[in-house]
């Protein structure tokens, strides 16, 4: 029996790529599989996978970034499984280009698609999960977010795709606090995979070894985290971005009040810069920016 058995996920931009491997992941540990993706034939052809193997799948292509098909998705999860356990918040575009060449399109598309998209169906989902919960049943429900190193420590080219994966991972924090007397864990990942999109930034980096040596960059790598954070084993961990690769898992380290001075009283501007000077000498590098 496995992990998940008997556990509902939606799995968004499940159609290939990350998605398609927690999908697959997540099946083979007999969880019930809603395969979001709004290539429609992709998702099929996933639910038709998981299916050919003797998993339950169905396939979804409804839209994220509303509120109003967001409800849509779960309402098929709920016709189909009678209940949803999990959501796994993945689907994600690029529109890279340099800050100053950035379109107000090239903006919103993105964080529609990332932030609004993480918003709408953990929303749906979470008062769910809360009115259950203060009725008195028992929740073991799981978020699971999708950031990036790209949010955590920014990249050059992609001051769009930074801030909202940088918000995803805010997001998460204030979701774990606020959902944890509910029964729900929130938790973020910071992959590093061979998918559509990274191909398309950097496909010499993340092409498969030709040698036959382990592939760092198989979406598969990163799965087996994924499913263990939707499954019941992972109720007492939560508010965490985790990093992944191969196989490394890190835990990420975020943004803490560091060195501190304290006059005790206004200080004067030149004060104020010879204050932090003194506290530079003291504080923790920052990572670079990717690309710097």
């Amino acid at each position: 029996m496995g992990m998940c058995e008997g556990r509902t996920v939606i799995i968004t931009g499940a159609g290939g790529g990350l998605g398609r491997a927690y999908a697959l992941a997540f099946a083979a540990e007999g969880a019930n599989v809603v395969v979001n993706d709004i290539r429609r034939e992709a998702a099929d052809a996933v639910a038709a996978e998981i299916a050919a193997a003797g998993g339950k799948a169905i396939a979804n292509a409804d839209d994220i970034t509303r509120i109003e098909t967001a409800q849509c998705i779960v309402d098929a999860a709920l016709a189909a499984f009678g209940e949803v356990h999990v959501v796994v918040n993945n689907a994600g575009i690029l529109r890279d280009r340099m800050f100053v060449s950035l379109s107000e399109d090239d903006w919103d598309q993105v964080m529609r698609v990332h932030l609004k998209g993480h918003f709408c169906l953990a929303n749906i989902l979470g008062r769910r999960w809360r009115d259950q919960a203060k009725a008195g049943n028992r929740i073991a429900a799981r978020i699971i977010n999708t950031s990036s190193g790209a949010g955590l420590q920014g990249s050059v080219g992609q001051s769009n795709y930074s801030a909202a994966k940088g918000g995803i991972a805010a997001l998460t924090l204030v979701q774990a606090a606020e959902m944890a007397r509910y029964g729900v864990t929130a938790n973020a990942l910071a992959p590093s995979a061979r998918t559509s999109m990274t191909e398309s930034a950097m496909a010499d980096v993340v092409k498969k070894p030709e040698d036959g040596s382990f592939d760092l960059w198989a979406a598969e790598n990163v799965a087996p985290l994924v499913v263990w954070l939707g499954s019941e084993l992972s109720a007492h961990v939560s508010g965490q971005v985790f990093e992944s690769q191969g196989g490394r898992i890190s835990v990420c380290d975020g943004w803490r009040t560091g060195p501190q001075q304290d006059k005790g009283a206004r200080l004067t501007p030149l004060e104020a810069g010879a204050m932090v000077d003194e506290l530079m000498k003291q504080a923790v590098p920052a990572q670079k920016v990717w690309g710097s």
